[in-house]
């Protein structure tokens, strides 16, 4: 009933026990049509060898009612007694503590990967002219940076201690209206950079992609995101000498013995099948990615940067209502698959909410145990219920001649496409 991990092998039993947040708002609509949708591809794949078994856990609203607490102990033991779980969307509540729900999970947890897969899907529009050259993955760092909330109020007398250690102990004298600032602090280690960074190497090597691309702010940020760089760099040489293939290592070649010979050594690393590890300076990357995004495969960044990242090539590919996102730890195993968008209580109760975000996370929940079998179905179905025009409403609206589907019957399309497979 367990996942059990031993090293780097994940142990699945063909009925698996999934824990789960139904999440708030629109949570309550598209999570059972999304567990009805899995349910019913695996039953199609393995004919009823295999199953999932749902355990509902709580968190925000919905538990706050029943418990009291928003997030209650008992949903984090069970996100780590059974290693794999899935959230719909979730309120982070004002005036309390948590900043944020789902930050708070990802740093309980030490999920330190948030896994964000961007494709496009045929049939669904999109502002860009080819949109089927957008095919990346996206790692970004989950417990670090910014989103360590680590900050202090304007005119608080934290805000003033701090202020006076900046300015008297560490001789700071460039900040322009220092009594009227807040203050944040930006941590980011090499610890938490390597094994982000190695992940994302691992992935690459795994599903034989080309390229992991190092996207930072290293030319302001000279020590946090400048450190990104460099100890991802040093990682990639150090620790995948023989699969990996560094663009530090090209300049070397290119300074000692000429550009036809760095060349020459890039192309014979690409042949033997070795990761090309570079990198490149965010507001570059975004600038490309519109111009010419089949140049990236996996991308490895910074929390703040992979948040503006994943939300403008989600964009690219028809919207956040069909980004999939996990939250994962690989050395323990752990990993929490969830919906990327938020609540949106203002449609909340309509039948109108797309489930596609957390039916495309249940997809790499379903690779990431390894029923790649049932995964495929479904994505299958999606985008032949796409190629035909429908959908949601909010993708059926910028389809030629869509048609809008509520999130049931959407749910009913899908299925009855699985059934056809």
């Amino acid at each position: 009933m367990k996942i059990k991990k031993d090293k780097n092998k994940l142990f699945v039993p063909d009925t698996v026990t999934i824990p789960y947040i139904e999440g708030d708002g629109v949570g309550a609509e598209i999570t059972p049509v999304t567990q009805r949708i899995v349910n019913e591809a695996i039953i199609r794949a393995y004919n009823g060898k295999r199953a999932i078994e749902w355990k509902e856990v709580y968190a925000g609203e919905k538990a706050f009612k029943i418990t009291g607490s928003w997030l209650p102990d008992e949903t984090i033991d069970a996100f780590r007694e059974y290693v794999a779980g899935i959230k719909g969307p979730l309120t982070t509540p004002v005036g309390e503590g948590i900043r944020s729900l789902n930050v708070a999970l990802r740093q309980i947890l030490d999920l330190y990967v948030c896994l964000r897969p961007v494709r496009w899907f045929k049939g669904v529009a999109s502002p860009l002219k080819e949109p089927q050259k957008v095919n990346m993955v996206i790692f970004r760092e989950n417990t670090e940076d910014i989103y360590a909330g680590i900050e202090w109020r304007q005119g608080t007398p934290e805000a003033k201690k701090f202020l006076r250690f900046l300015t008297e102990e560490m001789g700071v004298s460039k900040i322009r209206f220092p009594e009227t600032s807040s203050f944040g602090v930006k941590p980011v280690s090499r610890e938490g950079s390597e094994r982000l960074i190695r992940s994302a190497i691992e992935y690459a090597l795994a599903n034989r992609l080309p390229d992991v691309t190092l996207v930072h702010k290293g030319n302001i940020m000279k020590f946090t995101e400048g450190g990104f760089k460099l100890w991802g760099y040093a990682l990639a040489e150090r620790e995948f000498p023989d699969t990996a293939f560094t663009m530090t290592q090209y300049e070397k070649i290119k300074k000692e013995k000429g550009e036809d010979e760095a060349t020459k050594a890039l192309a014979e690393a690409r042949a033997a099948g070795k990761v090309t590890v570079n990198d490149v300076i965010a507001d570059a990357f975004l600038q490309n990615t519109l111009l010419a995004p089949e140049k990236y495969s996996v991308i490895a960044t910074l929390n703040l940067n992979g948040d503006y990242i994943s939300d403008q090539l989600a964009a690219m590919v028809g919207g956040i209502g069909i980004a999939p996102g996990a939250n994962i730890n690989y050395v323990s195993g752990h990993a929490v698959f969830e919906a990327t968008h938020g609540t949106a209580p203002d449609i909340a109760g309509k039948n109108i909410a797309n489930p596609s975000s957390l039916l495309l996370s249940s997809v790499m929940m379903l690779e990431y145990i390894g029923w790649n079998e049932a995964a495929n179905l479904i994505t299958a179905a999606m985008e032949q219920a796409f190629v035909s025009g429908q959908a949601t409403g909010d993708l059926a609206r910028f389809m030629p001649d869509g048609k809008s589907l509520g999130t049931a019957q959407f749910g009913e399309l899908v299925i009855n496409l699985i059934k056809s497979l």
